[in-house]
């Protein structure tokens, strides 16, 4: 599936990304979760910016495809069952 992106769809999906990356990171290390919303309050606003320049904000399916198709990934994921942006067995970083 080729998915073409304007300008202001990549820098929404890049950032989204980078939000995705950065919580990780954060959560996955013990001594940073606490401090989270310190952490993440600068990439959550970027991404919540880019989201409306791009007119995406509460768009999240295709949100998630631009993030998909950016990442190279052959299979859009599911729309959210879960509230957090899960769907049912799908992973952002693959398989």
């Amino acid at each position: 599936m080729t998915t073409s992106l304007t300008m202001r769809e990549r820098a929404a999906a890049q950032a989204y990304l980078r939000l995705v990356e950065t919580a990780r990171a954060v959560l996955a290390d013990p001594g940073l979760a606490p401090l989270a919303g310190v952490y993440l309050s600068s990439p959550m606003a970027e991404a919540d910016e880019a989201l409306r320049r791009a007119g995406l904000a509460g768009n999240e399916a295709r949100l998630l495809s631009l993030a998909a198709a950016l990442r190279g990934s052959d299979a859009a994921p599911e729309p959210s069952r879960d509230g957090a942006g899960h769907g049912a067995g799908h992973r952002l970083d693959g398989p």
